[in-house]
């Protein structure tokens, strides 16, 4: 009788928490490494959640939770940067007709329903620790902690973000490239009548927008071309938002006034990858941002990580052979449509920079979401 199969997971974040929860569902033996101490220290102010990542996290075991913390809406408005409602649309419901459109949710929440999940699988978990040397032969893994420790795997899953260390470790030189946009991100109360997503093309931004996240709160966001970090000094950047933020009315007027603390505002640039290929070498497989990364665009940034993790978990507890083959058929299940879901959200991002019109950022919109709405 074969012992138990034994992974590694590196990175605590949405694919890497899927991806052991699932694992340990089936009886595999995971250890799950997070390099930061605090596992929900950088999880950001909000998240805007499709019906298709619904559709993992119900999988997981959490969408009773993700449903009572989030606020869930099926249309995306389209306003003037006077606030002036131009069109509304209604959202396809990309995880089924028994699931939201959308759910918006205060990301850190959403991080901590992950967690509990993840402890509540019975996964070991070690938190300030990360893979210091990777040893592969044909049977296994044997991985060098930063701590000193050492263990043998007959997998390791690479959950560690877009700047993955284990990616370049293998031997992968796949790295992010920027696509020339930035956004602006805060936390806000919600005002009152702000029940779905809108988007305002033009005024002082490309792109602005909110989604609300819970009952009381949203997320808002203003997107941007790029600028450099260091002109960008932290304590302006409160400033800098309202700034950008000026001249845009309707619900705007009110989120103004709660971005009044540079601490709670977050800056980023819109970045882009995509591993072609293969995502693995030998025993050791890339997940999520680590294999793919995109704008938010179109919010699928997380979808496309939950995705990753529920076809990979199929995959291996679906078969005692696990070698090239199995990981390459990972890799040609997901591939298309993280290409799609890539190339679209630059896309768009691409339309503005270049100030085209005419653009069918809707038609584009729509032909992503009926794509989305098949299983993974």
């Amino acid at each position: 009788m074969r012992s138990p199969r034994t992974v590694l997971v590196v990175g605590g974040g949405s694919a890497g928490n899927a991806v052991t929860i699932l694992l340990r569902r089936a009886g595999l033996t995971v250890d799950l490494i997070e390099g930061r101490e605090d596992w929900n220290a950088t999880a950001g102010s909000g998240i805007t959640v499709q019906g298709n990542a619904l559709r993992v996290l119900r999988e997981l075991g959490v969408w009773e939770q993700v449903r009572a913390s989030g606020f869930g809406f099926g249309s995306l408005g389209i306003t003037a940067p006077d606030g002036t409602v131009l069109h509304v649309a209604e959202d396809i419901r990309t995880g089924g007709d028994d699931l939201p459109a959308t759910m918006g949710m205060q990301r850190p929440q959403l991080q901590r329903i992950l967690i509990d999940a993840v402890r509540a699988s019975g996964a070991s978990v070690r938190l300030g620790v990360r893979v210091e040397t990777l040893d592969q032969d044909t049977d296994g893994v044997r991985v060098r902690f930063t701590d000193g420790s050492e263990g043998r795997y007959d997998l390791v899953i690479a959950a560690d973000g877009m700047g993955s260390t284990t990616r370049a470790a293998i031997g992968i030189p796949d790295r992010p490239v920027p696509t020339g946009m930035a956004i602006w991100r805060i936390a806000a109360p919600r005002p009152e009548g702000l029940e779905r997503t809108d988007l305002t093309y033009g005024g002082n931004a490309y792109i602005v927008g909110y989604c609300p996240t819970s009952r009381n709160t949203i997320y808002a966001y203003v997107v941007e071309a790029n600028r450099d970090r260091a002109s960008l000094p932290p304590e302006s950047h409160a400033d800098e938002m309202r700034r950008l933020l000026k001249g845009y009315g309707g619900h705007w007027t009110e989120i103004v006034e709660h971005i009044d603390d540079p601490a709670k505002v977050n800056y980023t640039w819109f970045d882009r990858m995509l591993v072609e290929g293969s995502w693995h070498r030998g025993r050791v497989v890339l997940i999520g941002d680590a294999a793919h990364c995109c704008p938010p665009t179109i919010a699928q940034g997380a979808a496309m990580s939950l995705e990753d993790a529920l076809v990979l978990a199929e995959l291996l507890t679906g078969t005692d052979t696990w070698d090239d083959q199995l990981l390459l058929k990972y890799y040609e299940r997901r591939i298309r449509r993280v290409r799609a879901v890539v190339e679209a959200s630059v896309q768009i991002g691409q339309w503005q920079l270049d100030g085209v019109r005419d653009a069918d950022v809707p038609g584009l919109v729509h032909r992503m979401a009926t794509m989305l709405r098949e299983l993974p």
